[in-house]
């Protein structure tokens, strides 16, 4: 028996939530340190010095610091982009003039994938500024640009509320799409070609939980090698805007580099390399397993 597409979509947008909180589960205090780094490079010689003067300024806990938002924000973004992700899937085969069944290439695959994370930008955008403002907190009052805070969720969003309004939860929006457009294709291209890899005799479907991680982690490799300096800049706008601060993409771009340097654009891009295998391995694992078991129950009815 066929699913529907509404009852297909369900089970795509359920699956990357649950994918989207093993990513975080799993990942998060490298986000923090990649935040913190891409943010304020000069305070850290490395990663190992930025974990260490974290933990010493504020414990463990300081590399969970905005978890929530983070929870918020790639569980939002999964459950937008793998649901998108299907419909996509077949507006890429109405184009290339597909049967509705047919299976799509490895390269159509990762087209598919950028066209879906335009759509998962927009609910990445404001929940990912909160986590980037929370896990930051400590460097921002630090150095003085902003004053002493409560270090909540909900003093961070009354503070964007009160000083630009919704709007101002999209800053970086311009960013996010500059990242995530291309960044997907690469994404998606290198978990197909992976897991193409991995199948050699068998079908993509049947393949085991270890060849399904590492397709995950190599995934976020392509990813990030791609988009990294791309991601800085938009954390520095998420970041720094609190401060005041409005410069758009081009103009961070171009003051990062006169005053820091090219390399400042990859601070933090080791941890962010470490993070991507057990992240995205964990993301692809609980999507592709928890969908085939919804879709296996639904088949049973």
């Amino acid at each position: 028996m066929k699913s529907s597409p509404v009852i297909q979509a369900a089970i795509d947008l359920t699956a990357g939530a649950i994918g989207g909180t093993a990513c975080v589960l799993t990942g998060q205090p490298f986000d923090t340190v990649k935040v913190k780094m891409q943010t304020f490079p000069g305070l850290y010689k490395g990663l190992s010095d930025c974990c260490r003067k974290t933990y010493s300024q504020v414990g463990l806990r300081g590399f969970y610091r905005g978890t929530g938002p983070a929870l918020m924000a790639y569980v939002a973004e999964n459950s937008v982009l793998f649901m998108c992700y299907g419909f996509c899937q077949q507006y890429v085969r109405q184009v290339v003039g597909l049967d509705k069944q047919a299976k799509l290439s490895d390269l159509q695959n990762a087209a598919a994938g950028s066209l879906a994370s335009a759509f998962a930008a927009l609910a990445l955008c404001p929940t990912e500024l909160v986590k980037c403002r929370l896990q930051t907190m400590y460097e921002m009052e630090k150095s003085g640009k902003i004053t002493k805070s409560h270090n909540t969720i909900w003093s961070v969003v009354k503070n964007i509320l009160k000083k630009d309004g919704l709007l101002g939860f999209y800053h970086g929006l311009s960013s996010t799409l500059l990242q995530e457009v291309p960044g997907y294709f690469f994404f998606f291209g290198g978990y197909e070609l992976s897991r193409s890899y991995f199948a050699s005799e068998r079908w993509k479907d049947e393949l085991g939980p270890v060849p399904l991680m590492l397709s995950g982690g190599i995934a976020g490799i392509c990813l990030w090698l791609v988009v990294y300096p791309v991601d800085c800049i938009k954390s520095r706008i998420q970041v720094l805007s609190m401060s005041g601060k409005q410069a758009g993409f081009i103009g961070t771009l171009l003051s990062v580099v006169r005053n820091e340097g090219i390399a400042a654009l990859y601070s933090g891009l080791n941890a962010t390399m470490i993070r991507a295998f057990p992240a995205n391995g964990s993301l692809f694992l609980a999507y592709e397993y928890s969908r085939k078991m919804m879709m296996s129950q639904f088949e049973t009815y």
